[in-house]
């Protein structure tokens, strides 16, 4: 291989360890060029690129990415699935680890996901969850659900707030803790009549204010006969 192209994969592959967030690392070795096909587009249809490279061009383009916890992985035949932005990792692990179990050939060392470094075992684990369409779909559901139930409650009838408590004012009655509130305690009760006594004392108070108000008018017929006498 010319050096020029040494080069150009170098700085290929360290552009593609810059741009993934998530790829795994599997020794290939024992895999016919078939299954690697096979692989391959299964690989592409989660949104991942296959690719198989030497350790040694590996090794530079992962010092020139900055991506040294790549190194520890390098060792034999290697082939690395980079997941695209919009890939799915957890589906690229599982297809990963299906054929690592149907071919009993395929091993995975493990990888890097969003900047945290997997373990083989780790990976295995990743395979595990459902797709990310479903595990948006249950994040969904768990932030929707509360409101979900609050929207149920305060929409409940007025009815039935209402059966509720007429369910216990029965029980109270049964019992024996309620008290019918009587008509007459929520009627007021008419004023009642003065007696004889209130009403002479009223005409004997009238009479004392009508005096005093005529008191000055027969003072002056008293003053005008001493004059004449």
């Amino acid at each position: 291989m010319l050096k020029t192209d040494k080069e150009r994969i170098v700085t290929e592959l360290a552009a593609d360890l810059n741009a993934a967030e998530t790829l795994i690392v599997a020794d290939y070795r024992g895999l016919t060029n078939r299954q690697l096909e096979a692989l391959r587009d299964q690989l592409l249809e989660h949104g991942a690129r296959f690719r198989i490279v030497k350790n040694t061009l590996t090794r530079r383009a992962a010092e020139q990415a900055g991506a040294e916890a790549l190194l520890v992985m390098l060792e034999g035949p290697t082939a690395i699935a980079f997941v695209e932005a919009t890939g799915d990792p957890a589906a690229v692990a599982k297809a990963l680890a299906t054929t690592a179990k149907t071919t009993n050939v395929l091993t995975l060392r493990g990888g890097i996901l969003e900047g945290k470094v997997l373990s083989g075992d780790d990976v295995d684990q990743l395979a595990t969850l459902p797709p990310l369409d479903v595990l948006r779909a249950q994040l969904v559901g768990a932030i929707v659900a509360p409101l979900t139930q609050l929207l149920a409650l305060v929409s409940a009838p007025l009815r039935d707030l209402h059966g509720l408590i007429d369910a216990r004012i029965k029980q109270l009655e049964e019992q024996g803790q309620v008290v019918e509130p009587t008509v007459e305690a929520a009627i007021e009760e008419p004023e009642s009549a003065p007696t004889e006594v209130e009403q002479a004392a009223e005409v004997e108070v009238e009479s004392a204010e009508t005096t005093q108000e005529s008191d000055p008018d027969d003072s002056a017929p008293a003053e005008s006969s001493t004059k004449e006498e």
